[in-house]
């Protein structure tokens, strides 16, 4: 083999363990059947996002340097299989948001939520201490209205706090990644 040749193998064998380690080591090789058998208490949208809720969290760039920190008030209500969840963020900027979440269970543990910057359904399920959302999400014009993929993953601890972390792609290329704390908020 000549030199060009080597440097070709080399670069396709990169890409290949990159696709391989991308798809079952990282982040997005996770999936719910991996938690199905998990020890401890099953997370129930119902039971654990329900009343008032506190987020905190932050927000990665691309470089993996926090671009954002935010704080969220959150008020889930649920009747029977159907819940709303609205949100009222405050960004470290000053920036306030606000979304509200339509989420419809199935009795087999799958999960459709709806909200306005959500391009279509998002589809999810719960398993075990776990829940998985997958959606397409606009983000607002002044951040550039781009629609990002994103997958969320929330783990119940086992004193009741959830642990979300969330990795939002645009063209299979990570461009952000959230990670945050959701538990009941204390009545005051």
């Amino acid at each position: 083999m000549d030199a060009v040749a080597y440097i070709l193998f080399g670069a396709f064998l990169m890409l290949v363990l990159g696709y391989l380690k991308t798809r079952y080591l990282d982040f997005p090789g996770q999936g719910p059947v991996d938690y199905a058998a998990a020890p401890g208490e099953a997370l129930d949208l119902r039971r654990h996002l329900d009343g008032p809720i506190l987020c905190e969290g932050v927000i990665y760039g691309p470089t993996g340097r926090v671009a954002s920190r935010f704080v969220g008030d959150f008020e889930a209500r649920w009747d029977g299989n159907h819940g709303v969840m609205t949100e009222h963020f405050v960004y470290d900027s000053g920036a306030e948001q606000h979304r509200e979440w339509q989420l419809t269970l199935g009795n087999d543990g799958r999960i459709r939520a709806q909200a306005a910057d959500v391009v279509g359904e998002g589809t999810g399920i719960q398993s075990g201490p776990t829940v998985q959302l997958k959606y397409r999400i606009r983000l607002p014009e002044d951040s550039g209205g781009h629609v990002l993929n994103t997958t969320d993953w929330m783990y119940l601890a086992p004193n009741g706090t959830i642990v979300n972390r969330s990795q939002f792609r645009k063209y299979g290329i990570k461009v952000a990644e959230l990670v945050a704390t959701m538990r009941r908020k204390e009545p005051v």
